[in-house]
């Protein structure tokens, strides 16, 4: 019996220590639940839908749309540039068109005053050996040797000749000497 007595003495011990321990855990629960509860209650009736985004939010919109206006201008400035481009592009082939054709229209003049020039030289060089050798010397006298020579170069060798010994000797000499040097420059390779 003594036995019997001893366990229930124990085991009253451990319920009474167990019930402790459930009484303090209810107390600081509820100590600190009402706190909590009562905070909580607060915070559902104070917070309110945000209205206004962040400041940060605000910033970066900000420096998006200023990026979108800084790139809508250079869109608009290069769609200038390439249309002025275009532009200059064609006002210079149309300017380049009249160069080609100012210089057709040059090169035909040219070759006109020079196919004149030649027939107009042919015409006195003909006139120089139809006149009489001592008539034409006379003329050939007060001409420059290298002008003389030219028209000597050009006409028929049997009138040259004939002019030729109207001449004084010294001139005659000049413009055979003209006359010998005048291709003594041409590449011969």
């Amino acid at each position: 019996m003594t036995r019997q007595i001893r366990r229930r003495r124990g085991r009253g011990t451990l319920h009474l220590i167990a019930g402790l321990l459930v009484a303090s855990a209810i107390v600081r629960i509820g100590a600190q639940s009402g706190p909590a509860l009562a905070e909580g209650a607060t915070m559902a009736t104070e917070v309110e839908p945000e209205t206004t985004p962040p400041v940060e939010t605000d910033a970066l919109l900000a420096a998006f749309q200023a990026r979108e206006a800084r790139l809508v201008t250079q869109e608009a400035q290069l769609r200038d540039r390439l249309q002025a481009l275009r532009v200059a592009e064609v006002e210079i082939e149309e300017k380049l068109q009249a160069l080609r054709d100012a210089e057709e229209a040059l090169s035909a003049t040219i070759a006109l005053a020079e196919s004149a020039s030649e027939t107009d030289l042919a015409q006195l060089t003909t006139v120089y050996e139809n006149m009489k050798p001592k008539d034409a010397a006379a003329l050939f006298e007060e001409m420059t040797p290298q002008f003389a020579a030219g028209f000597l170069g050009l006409m028929r060798p049997d009138a040259a000749a004939q002019i030729m010994t109207e001449l004084e000797p010294e001139t005659a000499y000049s413009f055979s000497v003209v006359l010998a040097g005048r291709n003594a420059n041409v590449p011969t390779q």
